[in-house]
């Protein structure tokens, strides 16, 4: 297939609309399911670099959920907690920790299961049973991953009444080195952003007197950064335990990029608050319900403010990457605020000493890559 016809563009008024290959070739997918349309086709394709970065760089399975050209949600494919299964809604008769891939997304999920409401999924790795059985109880648009066996294609067709988008990427499928795009009748060209997000050897020579950073933190680093390539920017990413727990998306300031991944960040961990543990939901609320309830909850007085503050400061051991450099210490102060030890960006600013400083302060590590990520 060298060409496939799209319902409409971004809006419904935006017609025609396609995706082809400018050189002529065939396309390096092929729709199994459904009928993707232009958004849907953004989000996979990001999301799809994003999940194969990271599998490339870490060699854990991953997955994204994304939303609007932007991540809200990434992850390894580690075993999940008994915690972790409840707060993510894993239902008890689903052996989900039997599938690496399906933890993946599950935690990618479980970062911001509101904004994940609707996402585009994407996989590392093969599509199994196990996974395709979690996500057919997720509200979801589509999924994009390198094969699917039998029956999680079975499975994932189902979904939406049959309708749901199902789109096979060739895992072998190389671009160009340069790409081009037209914005106003005027074509930009520019090479792939195809460089490592951080050279490994940063994370021995911290510029904080913190020097150690432990190897956990490091691949969660390395998640962030990754996960921040493929984010609108300005973006800031937060994580933990190989997961993402806040990302903070298309902000003008740095300091409202760390504030939107911080509170994101502040919510997920308070999901696992024993008070928000021990509620019990009527069996007929359907899981955006108790999403909903859960959130509307954090926001209001469930929990009194010293609790949530009692709380997050037993939470410390945070990462935190930054697609650019920070021009100010107050990101600094609004992340230990969220637990954050370790701290990943590309420094360059007039300030860093006073950046550095504030991470010396509060006892944080700190590396510059001198990689800045942006992704517009």
């Amino acid at each position: 297939m060298n060409e496939y016809t799209l319902k409409y563009g971004t809006n419904p008024n935006q017609s025609p609309a396609r995706i082809f290959m400018r050189n002529g070739g065939n396309l390096p997918i092929e729709i199994l399911n459904g009928r993707p349309g232009y958004i849907n086709f953004l989000d996979a394709l990001n999301s799809w670099q994003l999940v194969r970065e990271l599998k490339a760089s870490l060699n854990l399975p991953s997955a994204a959920s994304f939303k609007h050209v932007s991540p809200a949600g990434a992850a390894l494919g580690l075993p999940l907690s008994d915690k972790e299964r409840k707060i993510f809604f894993v239902d008890s008769n689903l052996d989900i920790n039997a599938s690496p891939l399906a933890c993946a997304y599950a935690r990618a999920r479980g970062t911001d299961r509101l904004s994940s409401f609707g996402d585009w999924i994407a996989l590392s790795d093969e599509c199994d049973e196990l996974t395709a059985m979690f996500i057919k109880r997720e509200v979801s648009d589509g999924i994009i991953a390198p094969s699917y066996t039998p029956k999680a294609l079975e499975i994932l067709k189902s979904k939406r009444k049959g309708n749901y988008a199902v789109v096979k990427i060739d895992p072998d499928y190389e671009p160009e080195s340069t790409e081009t795009r037209d914005i106003f009748g005027i074509t930009f060209e520019q090479g792939r952003n195809t460089a490592p997000v951080i050279d490994p050897s940063k994370y021995d020579s911290p510029v904080t007197a913190v020097k150690d950073i432990p190897q956990n933190a490091r691949r969660d680093l390395t998640l962030a950064l990754i996960t921040l390539k493929y984010t609108q920017s300005n973006s800031v990413c937060v994580t933990k335990d190989g997961q993402t727990l806040g990302v903070g998306a298309g902000q003008q300031s740095r300091l409202h990029c760390v504030k939107l991944a911080c509170d994101k960040a502040d919510l997920r961990l308070l999901r696992e608050h024993p008070k928000v543990l021990e509620l019990e939901f009527r069996d007929d609320l359907g899981r955006p319900e108790r999403d909903n309830a859960i959130a509307s909850m954090l926001a209001g007085d469930f929990l009194k403010a010293d609790e949530k503050r009692d709380f997050l400061a037993e939470n410390v051991g945070g990462s935190l990457g930054s697609d650019a450099f920070f021009p100010f210490p107050d990101s600094i102060e609004r992340a230990r605020l969220s637990g954050v030890k370790y701290v990943a960006q590309p420094g360059g600013s007039i300030r860093d000493d006073l950046v550095i400083k504030a991470c010396d302060d509060y006892g944080m590590s700190m590396v510059m890559t001198g990689r800045r990520l942006f992704h517009h």
